[in-house]
Parts: C-alpha cells; sequence; structure tokens
C-alpha cells in the first residue's frame, strides 16, 4: 500500500524547498554527528510540534515526545523507560545544556486523567502511564468559579512542575545543574492563541513569554 498522498507532497514539498535551500547543512549534520544543545520533552499532540513553534532548524533540538509531556522519576528498573533513555541520551552523550518540559493547553492526556468519563482513562497503556498526574491532579486546589478548561489548564501546568521535580530525581541531572552546566525550564503552550507560557522556579509562578503577563 503506498504511502499517503499527504506524506508524499509534503515529502515533494521539503526536497524542492528547504533541502534544496540547505542542502550543505543537511550533507554536514549526515555525515558528521548531532551536536544540539537544547532538548525538549513535548506531547505528541499534533497541534504542538517543538520545532514549528520554536522554528527550529535540522539538528537544533533533540526532540522526545510522549502522551501528556511526562518525565517518570529516576527508576532504572529494568522496564520499557524511553523517555528515560532518551533523556539519558541527550544529557551524557549529547551534552545538551538545557532541558525543557513543554506541555500545552487542552491536552487530551492531562483530560483522560483528571476526567474517570473518559474512555482514555481505563485504556491499556494511557491509564497507568497518566497515573501520575492523578496524584497531581488531587493537590491542584479547584478554585471557585473557574471552570473545566481552566482547571484542566492548572493541572497542565501543575504536571509540568512535577516533571521538573522527577527531572532532579535523576543524578547526573541533579549533578550537572548544580555544576551550572544544564539548566532546566518549563513551558506551556496556548495553541489557540499562539501564546508561549514559561514557569518562573524562582518566583512560583507562570508568565507569558515576551508579554510581561502572569498567569
Amino acid at each position: 500500500m503506498p504511502l499517503p498522498a499527504k506524506l508524499l507532497d509534503g515529502y515533494a514539498h521539503f526536497r524542492s524547498g528547504r533541502y534544496a535551500s540547505e542542502a550543505e547543512r543537511y550533507r554536514s549534520l549526515g555525515e558528521g554527528a548531532q551536536k544540539p544543545k537544547i532538548m525538549i520533552i513535548a506531547c505528541c499532540d499534533s497541534r504542538a510540534a517543538p520545532e514549528t513553534i520554536f522554528d527550529a532548524g535540522p539538528g537544533e533540538m533533540f526532540v522526545v515526545r510522549n502522551v501528556a509531556n511526562l518525565v517518570p522519576p529516576y527508576m532504572p528498573d529494568g522496564g520499557h523507560n524511553s523517555t528515560s533513555a532518551a533523556l539519558e541520551f541527550a544529557v551524557l552523550s549529547l551534552g545538551v545544556q538545557h532541558v525543557v518540559v513543554m506541555g500545552h493547553g487542552r491536552c487530551g492526556g492531562i483530560r483522560a486523567a483528571v476526567q474517570e468519563s473518559s474512555p482514555l482513562s481505563h485504556t491499556d497503556f494511557i491509564g497507568r502511564w497518566m497515573r501520575a498526574v492523578k496524584d497531581v491532579a488531587r493537590i491542584v486546589p479547584r478554585e471557585k468559579g473557574v471552570n473545566e478548561e481552566t482547571h484542566e489548564r492548572h493541572i497542565e501546568r501543575a504536571s509540568i512542575e512535577h516533571s521538573l521535580a522527577n527531572l532532579r530525581t535523576f543524578p547526573w541531572i541533579r549533578m550537572r545543574e548544580n555544576r551550572k552546566e544544564l539548566s532546566l525550564h518549563g513551558v506551556w503552550f496556548d495553541i489557540a492563541m499562539g501564546e508561549l507560557h514559561a514557569y518562573d522556579e524562582a518566583e512560583a509562578r507562570w508568565g507569558a513569554v515576551g508579554a510581561g503577563e502572569t498567569a
């Protein structure tokens, strides 16, 4: 069965457009080793692609995506810990200088974790993967007069904060951060508005990037 026309057309456009204009860069990347300085841990959601949002070129970012952009705690238990393996490779082999946990609005994974009525809450894999978010959701207060969407946004951001804490359970991340060799960041993307919000750990608050706002 042939590839979908969307992929074939997109590839043709890539070859005649971006690749043609950056052919030398691609050849250099293909013949050498990747040396990205930034790692992004993002959600699988098709609406929130980090490379698009940050206008990144080939070789500039090391990206791993999973449902709801979660970072599990350090637990070398022999399981299939793909996100942990990607972190290990990015930090120990590539020597990235920044690790960014990137969430987004209206995350289906977060919704599945907080809404028991969601069919995804009881599936073979997603329900178990999102178990940690259920624990996070329990400690996020439901503010008076706040609608469901806003409450879920608070949980989405709290989950990012939780993942930042989990990153520091990895001994080689904690050591490099203490040495000022590695920085950890949390960001949240509003899909509808195209706005990026960053977490200020020192102030324990979120603010819109470049707008001087907090939320």
